[in-house]
């Protein structure tokens, strides 16, 4: 079954959620955007965690699409769920990535047993997914995940960006 989708506007570092979704670059260690406000929010035991799996499971970094959970440190969440989305290219088509990433966090919600996950615009900002098609993709590949996850938020930070998922959510 499907979870139930909302589309909210939002800092997604204050959802009350089982896990929020970061949207990470390869490295895990932090950097801009929604990725530096969950690791300044969440405080270092995030960093530290990332260092771990970077140690452990994926030492030249966490691949484009693919997904690795965390402490959220001393975010109001209990996990943080990093994936990598693609960055935007005209010369080549991405989707199945981005879709991935969408795929493979509900897949390790699933793992850790988050009911309630957040995420934000996957890909959608520095990455340069064009707004629309980013929002449509994330709306669609929730609704046809197969996963245990009841609710899933998606916690957006302007309102051109919110107007695009609620567009995409009919």
């Amino acid at each position: 079954m499907s979870p139930e989708i909302v589309a909210e506007r939002g800092d997604i570092t204050e959802s009350t959620v089982d896990a929020v979704v970061n949207a990470a670059n390869s490295s895990l260690m932090g950097g801009g955007g929604v990725d530096g406000a969950i690791h300044r929010r969440g405080g270092p035991e995030i960093l530290a965690a990332c260092k771990k799996v970077r140690a452990e499971r994926c030492p030249d970094g966490l691949p484009t699409g693919q997904a690795v959970a965390t402490t959220a440190g001393d975010l109001p969440a209990t996990w943080v769920i990093h994936t990598v989305g693609p960055v935007y290219a005209t010369s080549e088509d991405r989707s199945a990535l981005l879709a991935s990433a969408y795929r493979e966090s509900l897949r390790v919600a699933d793992e850790i047993g988050a009911r309630t996950v957040a995420f934000p615009a996957v890909s959608a900002g520095i990455y340069g997914w064009p707004l629309d098609d980013a929002a449509r993709i994330a709306v669609e590949t929730v609704r046809d995940a197969d996963t245990a996850v009841e609710q899933v938020r998606f916690v957006l930070f302007s309102d051109d960006v919110l107007a695009a998922f609620r567009a995409a959510l009919g």
